[in-house]
């Protein structure tokens, strides 16, 4: 524990989950300055987005930060899928007025790459993180050029020693109830997905590098019951959602704070990748899991003018609010109080 917090430059090993769509600088400026590690998804942010929200992060706290990116492979196309899939969901058109063949732009979620390694050359951040494995060796190297850590998520162990083979500072260990994406790789399994008080040991004893523990951590007696099993820290994503510096929609805060949160199921529906989130009407008509999906992340171009449409009306049928399995655990307090709470967690 020690070693990870020392490594990090932080008072506490505790690291704020990166959680697009719902979160930016703000969040982990509080974070980081109550005394964890505060992070900015970045998958879905533009070169000049990414450098304006590093920009206005330094502003807010001195310390340490993370920068978390996506590597999943870039998807074929599929244009005869994504016309089924649209034809699938014909009737929830129809419902809300809309035409099926309705095209969506949004933000792109975009795959490491070598621009992006440009942009992190000059910024050069103190800590990056990756979801889906890793990027290309070449690319990976470019991020040696400067004193930074490097961490990766893994859901099994098999991919916790492929992250270890390939020179990562810490793995994140990432329980089955963690919300939003499975971070998966060398699996498409959803089924064999374990819990993090079953993964969590089985990584410790098979890596040699620090494990952070993920995954329905909520107060200082889950970050104590994760440290007893081997962790050298942990990371909480949901339990910030309802924080007043998270940007967590006013629907997905409903929902959080309704009889909705007691029920969440990981789904591949809203984007083509399994992840946790509220249980509604999408996850029950269309899955959970439907292998009609489009690949990740084409499919979120279909649901979206379903999801804008029914937003406009006040519902969250067809909304991907993600969220963990102690989702209905949050509450709306500062996120300096809330991590300054997890923190009583950790030995002294």
């Amino acid at each position: 524990m020690h070693r990870l917090r020392q490594r990090l430059g932080i008072e506490f090993p505790l690291l704020q989950a990166p959680m697009a769509g719902v979160q930016g600088h703000r969040l982990a400026a509080a974070v980081s300055h109550a005394g964890g590690l505060g992070a900015l998804p970045c998958a879905m942010l533009s070169a000049d987005a990414l450098r304006a929200e590093v920009q206005a992060l330094r502003v807010h706290d001195k310390g340490p930060y993370n920068l978390n990116f996506f590597c999943h492979p870039p998807p074929p196309a599929q244009p005869a899928r994504l016309q089924a899939w649209r034809e699938y969901l014909r009737d929830d058109y129809r419902a809300l007025d809309l035409d099926p063949g309705q095209i969506v732009t949004q933000s792109e979620r975009r795959p490491f790459d070598a621009d992006t390694a440009g942009v992190l050359e000059t910024l050069q951040p103190p800590v990056i993180s990756f979801h889906f494995g890793l990027p290309a060796p070449d690319l990976l190297a470019r991020l040696r050029h400067w004193p930074c850590t490097i961490i990766a998520s893994a859901t099994t162990v098999d991919e916790a020693c492929w992250l270890q083979q390939r020179g990562v500072d810490a793995i994140i260990a990432q329980g089955a109830e963690a919300g939003g994406h499975r971070g998966m790789f060398l699996t498409d399994e959803v089924s064999t997905q374990m819990g993090l008080f079953a993964l969590l040991p089985q990584i410790c004893a098979a890596v040699d590098v620090p494990v952070i523990a993920a995954g329905g951590i909520a107060d200082a007696d889950g970050v104590a019951a994760a440290i007893a099993l081997g962790a050298a820290g942990v990371q909480v994503g949901t339990a910030y959602l309802l924080c007043p510096e998270a940007d967590t929609s006013e629907l997905h805060r409903q929902a959080l704070a309704s009889d909705a949160a007691r029920q969440t199921a990981i789904s591949n529906v809203f984007t083509g990748r399994p992840a946790r989130g509220i249980v509604n009407h999408a996850m029950r008509a269309w899955g959970p899991l439907n292998p009609a999906v489009p690949d990740f992340p084409l499919a979120a171009a279909v649901s979206a003018p379903l999801r804008q449409a029914a937003e406009a009306r006040g519902s969250s049928d067809y909304s991907a609010h993600w969220a963990g399995e102690s989702a209905a655990r949050c509450r709306p307090i500062p996120a300096a109080i809330l991590t300054r709470e997890l923190a009583r967690g950790f030995p002294d």
